[in-house]
C-alpha cells in the first residue's frame, strides 16, 4: 500500500465514522472517532481469529507502516498547535503565566518523579518489573497533557474561563518541556549519555529558549509579510509557510518545533489578526485552519484506534497498564495541588480548580508517539501497552466524563465562559 492508498483509506474511515457518530452517537468528535476506530480494530481482531487473518494482517502491516512518531512529532503535531494557538488570547493567557508556566516545568518533574516511584513498586509486584530508568522514562512520557485531546474535548465542554487558560495554556507549553526530559532520561537510559546539570541546561536553553526565541522571530517575519499585503491566498500561503518550513528549520536547528509553533501561533492569532489582517482575511484564514484542525484530528485519532492492530499484548502489560492509570492520575493531581497550594499565597483559585485540572488533563497521540519512539526490547513492549491504556482511558473516560463533572461541581456556582471574575489576580 503506498503513500496515497494508505491516505486515501484514513480519509475514508475518518469520513465514515465522523458521519456515524455525528448521525448517531453524537460524542465530541475526537472522542467519538477515537471509539469508533478502536471497536473497528477490535472487530478486526475478532474477525481475523475467525479466518480473515490475510485481510487483518495486510490492514494491520498498513497501519505498522505509518511511524506514527514521526508522522506526529515530525509532521502533524506543529500545524495542530499553531491552530490551537491562533485562538487563544494573549491577554488571558498572559494573565495565567505563572500558573502555566510552574505547570508546565515543575509540575512535569514532579509527576515524572512520583510517576516512576510507583510504578517500580507497582509493576514489579503485579509482575510487569521495569527497571527504575524505564520507569522514569515512562513518567516523562505520561507526564505532559495532550493539547491536541485537551483542546479538542474544551471545544465542547464549558469550563470556567480561568480554568479554561490554565488547562489550554499549560498542554500547549508542557510537551515542549517534556520532550526534553524524556530525551534526557532516554539517553541515560539506553547509555548515550550520563545525567549532569551542564547537559540538562544546555538541552533546556538550546530546545526550550531556543525554541521559543526561533518562534517569536518566525512569527514576527510572517507578521511583517502579512502587513505587507491584502489577499487572503497569498497570507493564508504565509502561514502554511510558517508551520511546514517553520517546523522543519525548527528541526534542523534542533530547537524546539512544538514551542515555536505555539509562539508563533499566539503572535499572529494576536497582534497578526489585529494590525495585519483585513476583515476578509481573518474570515478566511479562521475557516482554513479550522478545517485543517479538524482534517487532522480526524485522522489523527482514528489512527491512534488503529493502532491496537499492531500492538504487542502480554497479560503482565494489560495488567500494569490497569495498574498504572490511578497511578498518573494520582501523580497528577500530586502535582497540580502542589502547585495550586504554592501559588495560593499570591493569588485565589477558582472553587475545585485542582480536581477539574487534574481529570481535564488528558494524555493523547504525543504519549504513545514518544512511546513508540523507544529502541526496540522487552521495556519498549511494556512501555508501549501500558502508555495506550492510559491515553485509551484518559480519552474515551476522561474526555466523556469532564462535562459532567463540570455540570456537577459548578451547577451552584453558574461559571460563564466569558467572566474572568471567578478568578482574581493577587500579584502580577
Amino acid at each position: 500500500m503506498d503513500v496515497f492508498e494508505l491516505l486515501s483509506l484514513l480519509t475514508t474511515l475518518a469520513a465514515v465514522f465522523s458521519w456515524l457518530n455525528y448521525r448517531f452517537l453524537k460524542l465530541p468528535t475526537t472522542i467519538g472517532l477515537m471509539a469508533l476506530a478502536l471497536v473497528f480494530s477490535l472487530g478486526l481482531v475478532a474477525a481475523g481469529s475467525l479466518g480473515g487473518s490475510e485481510r487483518v494482517a495486510a490492514l494491520a502491516a498498513a497501519v505498522e507502516a505509518v511511524d506514527f512518531d514521526r508522522t506526529l512529532l515530525h509532521g502533524m503535531l506543529g500545524a495542530l498547535l499553531f491552530a490551537g494557538a491562533l485562538h487563544v488570547k494573549l491577554d488571558d493567557l498572559y494573565a495565567q503565566r505563572r500558573v502555566v508556566a510552574i505547570l508546565a516545568t515543575a509540575g512535569i518533574l514532579v509527576s515524572t518523579a512520583l510517576v516512576a516511584g510507583a510504578a517500580w513498586v507497582v509493576f514489579a509486584a503485579i509482575g510487569a518489573p521495569l527497571p527504575f530508568v524505564y520507569c522514569l522514562v515512562f513518567g516523562a512520557l505520561i507526564s505532559p497533557t495532550d493539547p491536541i485531546a485537551v483542546l479538542g474535548v474544551l471545544k465542547q465542554v464549558q469550563v470556567p474561563k480561568s480554568l479554561e487558560i490554565k488547562i489550554a495554556g499549560e498542554s500547549l507549553f508542557n510537551d515542549g518541556f517534556g520532550v526534553v526530559v524524556f530525551l534526557v532520561l532516554l539517553g541515560v537510559a539506553t547509555g548515550q549519555s550520563d545525567v549532569d546539570a551542564g547537559r540538562v541546561a544546555s538541552l533546556l536553553a538550546v530546545e526550550v529558549v531556543g525554541g521559543i526565541a526561533y518562534g517569536f522571530a518566525l512569527g514576527y517575519l510572517a507578521y511583517r509579510m502579512l502587513h505587507s499585503v491584502d489577499q487572503y491566498a497569498v497570507e493564508i500561503l504565509v502561514t502554511l509557510a510558517v508551520v511546514t518550513g517553520g517546523y522543519a528549520l525548527a528541526h534542523a536547528l534542533h530547537v524546539s518545533g512544538p514551542l515555536a509553533m505555539v509562539v508563533a501561533g499566539l503572535l499572529l492569532g494576536n497582534r497578526g489578526r489585529r494590525l495585519a489582517m483585513s476583515p476578509t482575511t481573518r474570515e478566511r484564514l479562521d475557516a482554513f485552519w479550522e478545517l485543517a484542525d479538524e482534517f487532522l484530528n480526524a485522522i489523527l485519532f482514528v489512527l491512534i484506534g488503529l493502532e491496537v492492530l499492531v500492538l504487542t499484548w502480554q497479560a503482565s502489560a494489560l495488567w500494569a497498564g490497569v495498574a498504572a492509570i490511578p497511578l498518573v492520575l494520582a501523580a497528577r493531581w500530586l502535582a497540580v495541588g502542589g502547585a495550586v497550594t504554592v501559588l495560593r499565597r499570591w493569588r485565589s483559585f477558582s472553587p475545585h480548580a485542582v480536581s477539574v485540572l487534574t481529570w481535564g488533563g488528558l494524555r493523547g497521540g504525543i504519549s504513545v508517539a514518544l512511546a513508540l519512539s523507544l529502541p526496540a526490547g522487552p521495556e519498549r513492549d511494556t512501555i508501549v501497552g501500558v502508555t495506550y491504556l492510559v491515553v485509551c482511558f484518559s480519552i474515551l473516560v476522561q474526555g466523556l466524563s469532564i462535562g459532567p463533572l463540570l455540570a456537577r461541581l459548578y451547577s451552584s456556582d453558574s461559571p460563564s465562559r466569558d467572566s474572568s471574575s471567578s478568578e482574581t489576580e493577587l500579584m502580577q
